[in-house]
């Protein structure tokens, strides 16, 4: 099966309401232009600024570039003129670097907040707590040059999908209390970007309006 076969075959099975972002992460930009023009499909997904920069300059201007993977402070220029929306933001640090970088290409970034949900010590993100005291510090009304859309997490890589979907219900459990609480006049804080090829289903489940597919569509 090709890639807009397989592409095809999983938006089939998902809602109209969910995103899906084509993970195109270390795939050649050939395989970005055949998913594009083959199927329409303009949202995808890098973990690297170099990487995402150099595919950037070489496919249709139109594509809605996220960055999902863990971002160091030195690389966000690369990609503060063009991204489409950061993923990843794991820091009140980075945040407040993502805004200088914004502020500089006259830019409003949009960006998720990602949480620590699974069991690996690896994996990067805020705890609620860390989130509640950001937002209520003064400095983070000085961020004008960024946007919060919604939050993003990633599940213990496992077999067990009771577990996958426990703490795919505490990602969604964590986005509504901060919608209640802190955007409540914020329409447009309403993604929660949770799910990946062997687990969507389960995410879509539990609430997911976005979807990370990798492997899934281009093996």
């Amino acid at each position: 099966m090709d890639i807009v076969s397989r592409f095809i075959e999983i938006r089939d099975r998902v809602p109209a309401t969910v995103k899906i972002v084509a993970v195109s992460k270390t795939k050649p930009a050939s395989m970005i232009d055949e998913l594009y023009s083959g199927a329409g499909h303009t949202i995808f997904g890098e973990n690297k600024a170099l990487e995402l920069e150099a595919k950037y300059k070489q496919v249709p201007s139109d594509i809605n570039w996220h960055f999902i993977g863990h971002l160091q402070t030195n690389k966000i220029k690369y990609i503060a003129p063009f991204v489409g929306m950061i993923q990843s933001v794991d820091s009140f640090r980075l945040l407040t670097e993502i805004n200088k970088e914004a502020i500089k290409c006259n830019r409003i970034i949009p960006c998720l907040l990602e949480f620590h949900i699974a069991t690996e010590e690896a994996k990067y993100g805020f705890s609620y707590e860390e989130v509640c005291s950001m937002v209520d510090d003064p400095k983070f009304q000085e961020l004008t040059n960024i946007s919060l859309k919604g939050v993003m997490g990633m599940a213990t890589y496992t077999t067990d999908n009771k577990q996958i979907s426990a703490e795919f219900k505490t990602l969604f459990s964590i986005f509504k209390s901060l919608q209640a609480t802190y955007f409540a006049s914020q329409p447009d804080f309403s993604e929660i970007s949770m799910g990946m090829t062997d687990d969507y289903q389960i995410a879509i489940a539990e609430g997911s309006t976005m979807i990370r597919i990798g492997s899934g569509i281009f093996g």
